[in-house]
């Protein structure tokens, strides 16, 4: 089984960079799943139900997220009614589910608490929700989103969740790291996936609004970046029967 993970999708940019991409990708690479963190694809803070379904049509099959879930509020009654779309497991009593299982595939989402919002532990948090469903169906694989800034907190749940999970792949940061690796117990793990979105840019947003918060501490209005595109993403390799990872690779592709 083969599963590619794509990095948070900046605004339009990283929508028209995955219409353009994935489906020629998926075609080349044999694919069997693509779970994509869509948490930023509404401008660059939050989904809605548009947005959603045009990554969906474009081969997208699960929609991961994380703290900016909440950002666009018509997107919250839609979290209920099937859509295959996951926010962290670790908020409570919140709208939506943490996890989904789809074609035999798990896929779980997490937030971190270092430098985030205060919510329930996800660690404890991951162990509730992984007894709970393991119990109900019985995964092949198990796909882990884990939305978190600190690279500390993110090898952390790698090495809590090794031999657990088919992977732990890391978004948030925007920022894609080197560190992919299987685990001794083989669980695919990296740091961060990346983005999706423009290169020339700061994490995504314009850098002249950017710079200036920077420079005078000033509230600023980010708006999402234009020019080159980069996807970034990763491909992890599933034994069928063990649902241990075999492999991860980082794939990265620019779209002009």
């Amino acid at each position: 089984m083969r599963i590619l993970m794509i990095g948070d999708i900046i605004g339009q940019p990283g929508r028209r960079a995955v219409q353009r991409i994935l489906p020629e990708l998926r075609q080349e690479l044999s694919i069997d799943m693509v779970v994509a963190n869509g948490e930023n694809v509404a401008g660059g803070f939050g989904i809605t139900l548009e947005t959603a379904g045009e990554l969906l049509d474009s081969g997208v099959d699960v929609l991961t997220s994380g703290n900016h879930i909440w950002d666009q509020k018509e997107i919250i009654p839609h979290m209920d009614e099937g859509l295959p779309l996951v926010r962290p497991a670790n908020y409570p009593d919140a709208p939506g589910r943490g996890y989904l299982v789809q074609d035999g595939v798990m896929v779980l989402n997490l937030m971190g608490r270092v430098f985030m919002p205060t919510l329930d532990c996800p660690f404890r948090s991951a162990t509730a929700v992984l007894e709970e469903a393991i119990h109900e169906s019985a995964p092949r694989a198990i796909i882990v989103d884990f939305h978190a800034e600190a690279t500390s907190e993110k090898q952390g749940m790698g090495w809590y969740l090794d031999g657990k999970v088919s992977a732990v792949l890391g978004t948030h940061t925007h920022v894609g790291t080197v560190d992919a690796r299987v685990l001794p117990k083989g669980t695919a793990y990296l740091t961060d996936v990346g983005m999706t979105g423009p290169v020339n840019s700061v994490i995504g947003s314009d850098t002249d609004a950017v710079l200036d918060r920077f420079l005078t501490g000033l509230p600023q209005r980010f708006s999402v970046a234009r020019g080159p595109v980069m996807m970034n993403s990763a491909l992890v390799e599933i034994d069928d029967d063990s649902g241990k990872a075999l492999s991860i690779q980082r794939i990265d592709r620019m779209v002009e």
